[in-house]
């Protein structure tokens, strides 16, 4: 079972509000989600067109609520939920100072059990995070049914997950700095089954790292359909730097532009970083 102390504790430490801004990494990871996020999400325009309702947003796992804050600002109803009150306090303090209205609550949830929010609730999903950390299947499979329940009929989900070699891979530079947290059979047990168990306190506790089919299955047999499955930095993981050297926007833009395009390159989702999966409540 996963150790959700150690999850806890961790972000109690890491600073991840602040991990998409601290460097060019984080800043194209946000770039490119954001992207992905307008590209995709319902249009509030067509809302307000039709019967005027809202859309309601929740943020399973959102932390700090760095994707909430944006989306609130922009008209989205948006619930931010995570695991952890040290995160959760940081998005309750911002949220007062920014006066941000449409973000209306922030609640301490384990994203296994929904059970605070009703049936039908929700227009979106957001899943930023707790496949990163949920080691065990039925935990999984618990946390995915929660989320179609929750959802209306013919809502979306939006997924992050981070591929088992992008996962497993990254673990043996981990092995080479860190030999406190990882040793040779935490990395054999990590390509193996695509669990990490954190040696030390140190470091990203309680890791998970799936195949993208494995997550199209998870989904598709909780009765959702599949809309996309793609990288999210693409062939800009780890180049980051580079990109954003590029100071001519009509350059920075075609970059941005070539990534999309081949994003959806199965050797680029399992091989670069953060992966997307976005998915449709059926109906039956």
């Amino acid at each position: 079972m996963t150790d959700f102390e150690k999850i806890k504790y961790y972000y109690k430490h890491f600073d991840e509000k602040n991990r998409l801004r601290n460097d060019n990494s984080g800043k194209l990871e946000f770039l490119m989600t954001m992207r992905i996020l307008e590209k995709n999400l319902p249009l509030l325009a067509d809302r307000a067109g039709g019967d005027g309702a809202e859309i309601s947003v929740l943020d399973l796992g959102g932390g700090a609520g760095v994707y909430s804050f944006p989306l609130a600002k922009k008209g989205y109803k948006v619930t931010l939920a995570d695991l952890s009150e040290t995160l959760l306090g940081q998005a309750k303090k911002q949220k007062e100072e920014d006066k941000v209205e449409n973000l209306i609550s922030c609640d301490q949830v384990n994203a296994t059990d929904l059970s605070c929010y009703k049936d039908n609730s929700f227009d979106v999903v957001l899943l930023f995070g707790p496949l990163y950390h949920f080691t065990e299947k039925d935990e999984r499979k618990k946390c995915v049914a929660e989320i179609r329940r929750v959802l209306k009929t013919g809502g979306k989900v939006f997924v992050s997950f981070i591929p088992h070699l992008s996962g497993s891979i990254a673990l043996v530079q981990r092995f080479c700095w860190s030999p406190d947290q990882v040793d040779i059979n935490t990395l054999e047990e990590c390509f193996d089954s695509g669990k990490f168990k954190n040696l030390s306190e140190n470091g990203f506790q309680e890791g998970y790292y799936p195949t993208s089919e494995e997550i199209e299955n998870l989904f598709a047999a909780n009765g959702f359909e599949k809309q996309l499955l793609r990288s999210i930095r693409g062939f800009g993981y780890e180049k980051e730097d580079v990109i954003f050297k590029f100071k001519n926007k009509n350059v920075f833009s075609k970059i941005l532009e070539l990534i999309d395009s081949t994003a959806e390159d199965k050797s680029i989702i399992e091989m670069c970083g953060h992966a997307m999966y976005i998915g449709i409540k059926k109906s039956h």
